[in-house]
């Protein structure tokens, strides 16, 4: 993915061009400024507020909603969707993060192992990471034939046409996080005992193929991002705005509507009658804290 190129600017009085370069570094320090944590979080809690709101419309219209997330080893893909799913049902909203497929599955047709996962009506379906592995990682690594992987580029548009005519809102994110601020994220999860589970032996071998992955990414956007299924871009060097940017971004692409709920009042509780308390030895866990 390159830098946006300058367009040169006509020339302009004094007065105008102070203006606008002011303008210019005004929107430099917005884009910049790190969120603070109180601002993060009241923003977070009204955008997750509306994620209940899309969800109540998504089990009463039975709608099928499908979000992808791809991006390097350390873009934020966890966290965006920790983000997204914290207060909602995982009933509704489920994530289907697939391990490396079997040797049965090694044999089947490549999207037989994805098509199970594709949301029924009332679901909200989060792949963390998808089919486009075969564009990914599957080709850098070797896991498939350089063929294998330019004929999914040729036939997965049309994978995915199919999947929006059969009713299924889908949604493709791609995390751009760049080659400083990935290595920054690398050493914290290995100084991190939080962490290491997030480091595989794969990611290892990955973060030496910078630029294999880079080539990659372009061919894979640039086959796939059609007008019925587009990739979205997402600005993942600062954590807290992405994952804002993206909810944000969702709950402007999903066309939901707020549910009718009843005012719900808690009912009286029976009365005690004849129970007693039982002198039964439970088994309490200690209180450390």
């Amino acid at each position: 993915m390159t830098d946006k190129q300058l367009q040169p600017e006509t020339e302009t009085p004094d007065t105008e061009q102070t203006e606008k370069q002011s303008n210019i570094c005004t929107d430099k320090n917005s884009k910049h400024k790190k969120l603070t944590k109180k601002k993060y979080y009241k923003e977070l809690e009204k955008l997750q507020g509306e994620m209940v709101a899309l969800q109540e419309w998504v089990k009463a219209s039975g709608q099928k909603v499908c979000i992808i997330f791809e991006g390097r080893d350390g873009a934020g893909k966890g966290g965006a969707i920790k983000a997204i799913t914290e207060r909602v049902s995982p009933r509704i909203f489920q994530v289907v993060a697939l391990p490396a497929p079997s040797e049965r599955q090694k044999t089947q047709m490549y999207m037989q192992r994805y098509i199970p996962h594709l949301p029924a009506a009332g679901e909200v379906i989060i792949f963390d990471r998808s089919w486009y592995n075969r564009a990914g990682v599957e080709r850098v690594m070797g896991f498939c034939t350089e063929q294998e992987s330019k004929e999914f580029l040729e036939i997965i548009p049309f994978m995915e046409k199919a999947i929006i005519n059969s009713g299924i809102i889908l949604l493709k994110y791609w995390l751009e996080v760049n080659m400083e601020e990935q290595h920054r994220r690398m050493l914290g999860r290995i100084n991190d005992p939080r962490k290491i589970w997030k480091l595989s032996p794969m990611d290892i071998k990955s973060y030496s193929r910078w630029y294999d992955y880079s080539r990659a990414r372009d061919e894979m956007i640039m086959a796939t991002d059609t007008s019925w299924a587009p990739w979205y871009v997402v600005d993942s060097n600062d954590k807290k705005k992405a994952r804002l940017n993206i909810i944000k971004h969702i709950l402007s692409e999903i066309p939901y509507k707020k549910t009718p709920r009843k005012k719900v009042e808690l009912p009286k509780r029976q009365d005690k009658g004849n129970y007693q308390e039982p002198n039964y030895p439970y088994r309490y866990i200690p209180e450390k804290y």
